[in-house]
This record gives structure tokens, C-alpha cells and sequence, in this order.
């Protein structure tokens, strides 16, 4: 069964277009097949995995905006082990016709409807705000995950997130919940960031990975190469730490299935 997880954090510079990209290409190194999709007007998923934003002749937008079928502009990227559906600047006008258009939220998720069943997880980058393509992120999702640092002024973004998930699964997609929350560029020396680690656990509890990505020269180094860290460099502390997350995900739904066979069987019985 496909999991569609949208990144979202409408803060930006906390890691959430690195943890796209990078999660991508470690659930694709445990053999499950990916579909990375760029929602981010910038591109930077669809440079940090070798692909010229500049040279695209079909994005996303014309997926939205046209009605293109996503086969059409999907790139095999062979060395990441992903698929991408890229995006460039032409996504800035698919927002604002998105906004003009009545039922527009459900662009993305009728169009995904067409290729998810190809793939094991739908990876959607959302842009750092609030907007049209993230609504329309969180509409086509099975869940949220969260990258924040820890930092003050993440706690206070944070709540605005949560109100704005809350208010898409009581109004267009029911089943939408957080899948967890990702705390990236931590530096344990750091008091504040010990202290807000702490509170993201005591208000969230198991809904916080227990994986932590650190602050890391190769991560930041690696999108400039076009490539995920675990191909820029495997052995780096960032490559290990995605690869951790990837399988806490796996675990977590193993668990999850594991429990829903059970009280299935109860059920029967």
C-alpha cells in the first residue's frame, strides 16, 4: 500500500527540502520504490538530485494547471534509485491559478491518484508557507512530517502548522495525520536545543523521531554535487542519520500493520 507523506514546515531553513531528498534516497536504498515530488516553486529537490530545473520542458505545473499526465514528466533518475516528478519556477503561477480556481486543493491528489500505485512512498516537498501547493500536499497525504530545529521561534511556527493540519482533516481529508516530527540540525552541545528537544517530547511523545539529524558539513555540501549525502558521501553522520530514519519509518509501519491484522483478526473472530 502507497504512503503519500507531505514535508512541511512553512519556516524555512530548517532541513525540510535536505530531509526530502535525503529520506528519498534512503527508503529507496532498503529497495522500496519512491516518488519524490518537487512542490516548491525554488526546485531545489529536483537540483539536489542532478536534474537542471532550467532545462525542463514539463514540471508539475502543467501537471496541475494543464491536466498533463504525470507519466509524462516523471525522470528515472537511476543513480538515487528515485523517481521525480520536478518543479521550477513555473510553479509560482500554478499557485496563483490555483487560488483562482474553485476546488483547486485537490489538484495534486487527483493527479497522483494515476501513478501512486507504482510506488511504495509518495515524498511531497512542500514550500516554506502555508499556501495553495501545501494545501494541496496535505490533502493528497496519508501524513505529515515535521522537520523543525530547536529553536524558539520553531515552537511558535509550529503551532500555526498544527492548526492548519487540523483544520484540512476536519474539512477535505479525514485520514490526514502527523506522521512524526524531525528534529534536524542539532547540536547537542546547545542548552536551547536540549531544552526544546525535551518539550517536543513531552507534547508529542512517540510522535517525535527518536532518530536526530545533526548538523553536518557533507549534507550542506551534498545538493551543490546534485546528489543525496548517502551517494555523496555514505559514511557522513547526515547519510547515517537518513538512513536511520528511514528504517524508524519502516519499523513503525510494520508495527502499525502488524496491530491492524490483529484487530482485524479480532474482529473475524
Amino acid at each position: 500500500m502507497t504512503q503519500v507523506l507531505a514535508l512541511a514546515n512553512q519556516k524555512g531553513g530548517v532541513g525540510k527540502t535536505t530531509t526530502s531528498v535525503n529520506l528519498a534516497a534512503s527508503l529507496a536504498a532498503t529497495r522500496r520504490k519512491v516518488l519524490l515530488v518537487d512542490l516548491d516553486p525554488q526546485g531545489n529537490a529536483t537540483m539536489g538530485v542532478g536534474v537542471d530545473k532550467h532545462a525542463l520542458e514539463q514540471t508539475l505545473c502543467d501537471v496541475l494547471l494543464q491536466g498533463l499526465d504525470p507519466y509524462a514528466c516523471v525522470h528515472h533518475l537511476e543513480n538515487v534509485g528515485i523517481d521525480l516528478l520536478p518543479a521550477n519556477a513555473d510553479l509560482t503561477a500554478a499557485e496563483v491559478e490555483l487560488m483562482r480556481s474553485s476546488g483547486a486543493e485537490t489538484r495534486l491528489k487527483d493527479s497522483l491518484a494515476k501513478i501512486k500505485q507504482d510506488y511504495e512512498f509518495v515524498i511531497l516537498d512542500c514550500p516554506p508557507a502555508l499556501n495553495m501547493l501545501t494545501l494541496n500536499a496535505m490533502v493528497a497525504a496519508d501524513g505529515v512530517i515535521i522537520p523543525m530545529q530547536c529553536e524558539y521561534y520553531a515552537l511558535e511556527g509550529l503551532s500555526a502548522l498544527l492548526d492548519t493540519i487540523e483544520q484540512v482533516r476536519s474539512t477535505v481529508n479525514p485520514h490526514l495525520q502527523i506522521e512524526g516530527l524531525l528534529r534536524t540540525m542539532f547540536d547537542p552541545r546547545n542548552t536551547l536545543s536540549n531544552d526544546v528537544s525535551a518539550q517536543l517530547i513531552e507534547h508529542f511523545g512517540d510522535k517525535v523521531y527518536r532518530t536526530i539529524v545533526p548538523r553536518n558539513v557533507r549534507l550542506a555540501e551534498a545538493p551543490s554535487y546534485g546528489l543525496p549525502a548517502l551517494l555523496y558521501e555514505k559514511t557522513s553522520r547526515g547519510a547515517l542519520a537518513y538512513l536511520a530514519l528511514a528504517g524508524e519509518m519502516l519499523r513503525r509501519n510494520s508495527h502499525t500493520s502488524s496491530a491492524m491484522s490483529t484487530q482485524d483478526n479480532a474482529s473475524v473472530a
